[in-house]
């Protein structure tokens, strides 16, 4: 059997990614649009990066609007500043939400019209060259060809895909996530266990996916709870960097499945962010799945040391599901109700979030085969 696999043009990490990238990102054009949010431009992360562009002669612009999850309102206000300015190329600095945010004005400054108009669609064409700098170890979007934007009208959160919607340059330079504080470190962190683990237990797994997947896994098992409890700490923050990298490349390739397509209808109707989302769900959609892969779960199992060779298969998953649940647990993950949500509104969108997420194809790369009425008690059991 042979495989595709595919990634940015250039990564660049480690301490001193961006300095080392300096001139790739340069070479993109003579003035960049930056998508970012306040939070980054208050932080001094964005100037860091402007200051590289400056020292080159390279113009550029900033955009600070992404102020929450995208939205199709971003896009669009990102869309104009880029006309206005007659910018060539993006630049995109904080975590998942600026760079998806990038990605998609990127497609409408190619291609114009709405980003809504290519909800279904496989994007295709070229792009503007565009830049990635992640500032926290979990998304993975720097390295990925999809982008997730909530269509305002409709109260979804779209999943685009493209091969052109990876960024041309993807730079995780550990510096930036250092300022994340524990609360978004354990979401995004547990998101990108989410891509690692769903990945490896993918329908549509492949060898190379396999080794990032697990190598990933086992960094945030080692690094997370550091990251978490000592956000200082340079080594575990660097390590979380390259899982988070690891991750986000292994589901670029071997896509994501139940969890990812569950956790998109609750971050759309209920404003929760992806991560804890992934998170609320990840110990309950991975115990419904896992006998049906229970070799794939139990090699994740031995690869964190809860189990080893002598382990059963179905001991060696059920444990690795216990240490999801417990790493969930030790990083504060809220239930919905503790959330915030009402119960009584989130039994009442059970329906319409069933949908969606099966309309976003993620729980079919599942090795179990899911119903309509499965996916809807798994969103029951998180108010048991």
């Amino acid at each position: 059997m042979s495989y595709g696999f595919i990634m940015p043009k250039q990564i660049f990490y480690g301490e001193g990614a961006l300095e080392q990238a300096a001139s790739s990102v340069t070479g993109c054009g003579n003035r960049a649009l930056i998508v970012t949010d306040p939070v980054m431009v208050k932080l001094q992360n964005v100037k860091a990066v402007t200051e590289i562009l400056e020292k080159d002669g390279v113009g550029y612009v900033i955009f600070d609007g992404v102020t929450g999850e995208p939205t199709d309102k971003m896009v669009e206000a990102g869309k104009k500043i880029w006309d206005s300015e007659k910018c060539d190329f993006l630049i995109a600095v904080g975590g998942g939400s600026p760079i998806d945010t990038m990605k998609a004005i990127g497609v409408v400054a190619a291609w114009g019209g709405s980003i809504n108009d290519w909800y279904g669609r496989e994007i295709m064409g070229e792009l503007p060259p565009m830049v990635a700098v992640p500032t926290t170890s979990g998304t993975g979007s720097e390295a990925t060809q999809f982008t997730i934007i909530t269509n305002t009208e409709a109260d979804i959160k779209m999943l685009l895909k493209g091969r052109n919607l990876m960024p041309d340059i993807a730079v995780d330079d550990p510096r930036f996530t250092m300022t994340a504080p524990p609360a978004i470190t354990a979401a995004t962190g547990l998101d990108a266990l989410c891509h690692a683990a769903e990945a490896y237990t993918s329908r549509k797994a492949q060898p190379m996916t396999d080794t990032l997947a697990v190598s990933a896994v086992k960094r945030i098992f080692r690094y997370l709870p550091v990251c978490y409890s000592q956000g200082e700490e340079r080594e575990a923050r660097m390590q979380m960097s390259l899982a988070a990298l690891e991750a986000g490349i292994a589901f670029n390739n071997a896509s994501v499945t139940v969890i990812h397509g569950m956790s998109r209808p609750i971050g759309a109707l209920f404003h929760v962010p992806h991560g804890v989302s992934n998170a609320m769900l990840l110990p309950g959609c991975f115990e419904y799945v896992y006998r049906e892969a229970a070799d794939r779960f139990a090699d994740l199992g031995r690869a964190i040391g809860v189990a080893d060779k002598e382990t059963g298969d179905m001991e060696a998953a059920e444990r690795f599901i216990r240490a999801c649940r417990e790493l969930c647990r030790s990083c504060h993950i809220p239930t919905p109700e503790e959330y915030g949500i009402e119960r009584e509104k989130f039994m009442a969108m059970i329906p319409k979030m069933t949908e969606d997420a099966l309309a976003s194809g993620s729980p079919a790369n599942t090795r179990k085969p899911l119903s309509k009425e499965d996916i809807a008690g798994i969103y029951r059991s998180l108010l048991a």
